[in-house]
């Protein structure tokens, strides 16, 4: 087999201070040159990516991949499929399935099912509960064993802080981070938006920001004396990013993540009852949205992550009170991050590259060196798994929910025009994607009349 040469771009490496022109070679599934052109071989298939970035593949640590249990929404086949199409070469999958991620035997049928049907490297977020009830403390070691990247009650939050004191002292063990949906639930009790002007005048039930913050507050002060790693999952406030802020600079083992919802849009999005701007944590107001930002420019977050939520149509179609939240995230998440961090000038590319790519990867330990199954991913060090996303920053194109090629639609961003686009995407040494014809996803895996969509 012969080299692949990705020649001409511009390469952004942050895990090993690259940011400038240079080819990259992929040999044999792994990354054997990065710098300089090499002298050709004849059996090369050189690609020109000029005026491209190209980087390590994306790493996305929170998405919903609905598999076992609700495939009607998603699968891992499209959601992989949709993961590809956004420049991701990884993904780990939050355990709110039915049945819940939480066993050994669960973890492995992801990895079985990834490793059959998957477009892309799958990886299980392991429940922290036996069927994410927050009643009975899940097989933490054992999970971590067959291959659980962290772990979340994931669409719950780990209500009882005694029990919360268990898990976090069962996790560090591990050397995983335990990742909480922080949401007080007798503060969200009915609540389906951000409570404010616009809950009010839509006679909705509001959702206070101090609920997120209350958890948030609590887990650090229980996690004091244990040094578990812990990530805030989906930060959505003001309040909650100065918490980070200052757990971090107390040097406590603190991390957040941000989505690009969270970053672009209010709570006045849901007028109309608009369902596609239903999601938890709920929009907020414009100063929380200027608050996450900040958060990104300054360190507080250090991760980029969508919460893809993929839903039915007929599901996003009930009353706003009723119908589920969240929204699908990974076909555009890319462009949305552009839009709202770098044209924004709140981040640079090399930044923004970092975020995506080698600290999602140290959140999940998925960037060790090493042979293993998840082993060196999130950058482009010689001999590390040749997952490279190769990103057009001034590819513009308009958002179409029937274009995507995972199985749901639901997303608020339907006929934004937006810049940057992932134009290849190769998961170990195998072109996935490329918008120039190539793909290696098979008609069957997605919906009718989707397949070259990817």
């Amino acid at each position: 087999m012969g080299r692949l040469v990705l020649s001409a771009g511009h390469v952004i490496d942050p895990a090993n201070g690259v940011d400038g022109p240079g080819d990259v070679v992929v040999e044999s599934g792994r990354v054997v040159h990065v710098g300089a052109p090499l002298p050709p071989r004849a059996d090369d298939e050189r690609i020109d990516v000029s005026g491209c970035y190209v980087t390590p593949g994306l790493i996305d640590p929170h998405v919903h991949l609905r598999e076992p249990g609700f495939e009607d929404a998603e699968s891992i086949a499209t959601g992989t499929a949709a993961g590809v199409d956004g420049g991701f070469t990884t993904l780990c999958c939050m355990p709110n399935t039915n049945p819940a991620l939480d066993s050994r035997v669960m973890v492995e049928f992801v990895n079985r099912q990834a490793e059959l049907r998957g477009r892309c490297r799958v990886f299980a977020v392991g429940a922290v509960t036996v069927g994410r009830k927050g009643e009975e403390l899940a097989e933490i070691r054992l999970m971590s064993r067959a291959g659980a990247v962290g772990f979340s009650d994931d669409g719950d939050v780990v209500e009882s802080p005694a029990m919360m004191r268990r898990a976090l002292t069962q996790i560090r063990l591990t050397g995983l981070a335990l990742m909480q949906h922080c949401q007080e639930p007798t503060l969200t009790r009915g609540a389906v938006m951000n409570a404010g002007p616009t809950a009010t005048r839509l006679g909705l039930i509001g959702w206070p920001s101090v609920a997120e913050e209350l958890i948030i507050e609590r887990d650090i002060r229980i996690n004091r004396s244990i040094g578990c790693r812990y990530h805030v999952q989906h930060l959505s406030c003001a309040g909650a990013v100065e918490i980070v802020r200052r757990a971090r600079a107390e040097g406590q083992p603190v991390s957040a993540e941000a989505s690009p919802h969270h970053l672009l849009l209010t709570d006045e999005a849901c007028e109309g009852y608009n369902t596609m701007a239903k999601m938890n944590p709920p929009l907020r107001s414009a100063a929380d949205v200027r608050a996450v930002r900040e958060g990104v420019a300054d360190g507080t977050i250090t991760v980029l992550a969508t919460d893809h939520a993929p839903h039915t149509a007929e599901r996003k179609a009930l009353p706003f009170d009723r119908a589920p939240f969240g929204i699908v995230g990974l076909e555009t998440a890319l462009a949305l991050y552009i839009k709202a961090l770098i044209d924004t000038q709140t981040i640079g590319w090399p930044r923004l590259i970092e975020l995506m790519t080698v600290n999602a990867a140290r959140l999940c330990n998925l960037d060790a060196p090493g042979d293993g199954p998840g082993r060196g991913l999130g950058s482009l060090t010689i001999g590390s798994p040749a997952d490279v996303t190769v990103i057009d920053p001034e590819l513009r194109w308009t958002i179409k929910a029937a274009d995507f090629p995972g199985k749901s639609r639901n997303t608020p961003f339907e006929g934004w025009d937006v810049r940057g686009r992932a134009v290849m995407t190769i998961v170990g040494g195998r072109i996935m994607l490329d918008r120039q014809g190539r793909s290696a996803l098979p008609a069957a895996d997605v919906p009718q009349g989707q397949a070259q969509a990817v």
